[in-house]
């Protein structure tokens, strides 16, 4: 599995430094991320990989933003989100996350467009949907279920946090507690689908260095970025990976 070039080092030390960006700046680039490994290691395989690699990420994100966290906007999501952990483990018995991808690259854009469409839609409808419960209780569980099918909620999550009006900040802090949360909780069902092994977590230890640097980068970078920018970056992000789940 870990036969790979010269290349293909310098790809993966560079994804695990972006890994880092996106968790402590832009924490939609991380599709990126997701679909570069999804490149160089076989689909199923690469899922585990990745997933010890984003919770060492997500470690220095709740460290560094341990104070700018919004935890109203985190409780009302779990009971979605493990549903939504639990529909996509039952899911992936069944079926491969292969032919579940172009669903959520789907739901993305459309949320996408919603976002830019609020504008549009008439005041009252803007104040409705941020405190919708119907609303926040589709998002956790499809950002559940996304999560658990191939490391795939960043849009889905970009779209919550921008719909709730958070600042970068909070965005980072918050989105930094959630996937922390989701990611611990997906180990062992990993583990026990055999995509988590020794050899994998070996190969991980090796890039911890790349992540760290990565996120010291997006802590600076997420300090002089301005507030429209960033949302701008996020959609963008989003965008772009949602397409890629849908082309394959």
């Amino acid at each position: 599995m870990f036969d790979l070039t010269l290349l293909e080092w310098v790809v993966i030390v560079f994804s695990a430094m972006l890994i880092g960006f996106s968790k402590a700046g832009v924490a939609s680039m991380g599709i990126l991320v997701v679909t570069i490994f999804m490149i160089i290691f076989p689909a199923r395989e690469s899922v585990g990989i990745l997933l010890p690699l984003l919770i060492a990420g997500d470690i220095f994100a709740v460290t560094y933003y341990r104070k700018n966290v919004v935890w109203k906007y985190l409780f009302s999501l779990v009971p979605s989100v493990l549903a939504g952990i639990l529909a996509g483990y039952a899911v992936l018995s069944f079926v491969t996350s292969e032919q579940l991808k172009p669903m959520i690259g789907i739901l993305i854009l459309v949320l996408i467009l919603l976002h830019i469409s609020r504008d549009r839609l008439g005041e009252k409808f803007n104040q409705m949907l941020p405190e919708s419960r119907f609303f926040t209780f589709v998002m956790g569980a499809l950002a559940g279920f996304a999560t658990m099918i191939g490391n795939a909620a960043g849009g889905v999550m970009a779209i919550y946090f921008l719909v709730k009006g958070l600042p970068k900040k909070e965005f980072v802090g918050t989105g930094a507690w959630f996937f922390l949360f989701v990611n611990l909780i997906k180990v062992p069902f990993y583990i026990s689908l055999g995509i988590i092994t020794l050899e994998s977590i070996t190969f991980n230890l090796w890039l911890i260095p790349a992540i760290l640097i990565g996120a010291v980068i997006g802590v600076k970078v997420l300090k002089v970025m301005p507030q429209r920018l960033f949302q701008i970056l996020v959609l963008v992000f989003a965008a772009i990976g949602a397409v890629r789940l849908i082309i394959g």
